[in-house]
């Protein structure tokens, strides 16, 4: 059963867990400006359970009725700025990843090794050598 909701009523229902994102958005993007670990995965857990609302209160809209303009506008962009975030933080990861690979190499590398000696791999055939 269906009931139908006045667009004002719907607005006001759907305002509240949109504003909720976005306040876990930018209280993320702050928490990842200040490099806040803690910060990030707090406010990570609460950005997950804000958008799960969100996600099912907008859902529920749209079967009934349709979701006003102006908050559908508002959680796509609610939703581009969680991809540009996750966008810098996977650059972040990704950045770290090399710098740890340039610290502590996992492998030999082909250079010279503390003896003096080239370190090679054998990659389980014949070697070349140029």
């Amino acid at each position: 059963m269906t009931a139908t909701v006045s667009p004002q009523a719907l607005s006001a229902e759907l305002e509240a867990p949109l504003l909720a994102v976005e306040a876990a958005l930018n209280q993320l993007g702050d928490a990842l400006a200040r490099r806040d670990a803690a910060g990030i995965e707090q406010h990570a857990a609460e950005l997950h359970q804000h958008l799960a609302r969100a996600v099912q209160s907008f859902g529920e809209a749209a079967r009934s009725g349709g979701v006003p303009a102006a908050l559908r506008n508002r959680l796509v962009r609610a939703g581009g700025l969680l991809a540009a975030q996750r966008e810098t933080l996977a650059r972040g990861n990704a950045s770290l990843d090399r710098a740890l690979d340039v610290l502590i190499p996992s492998e030999p590398t082909g250079l010279y090794g503390a003896g003096g000696k080239a370190e090679r791999r054998s990659l389980g055939g014949g070697s070349y050598t140029a």
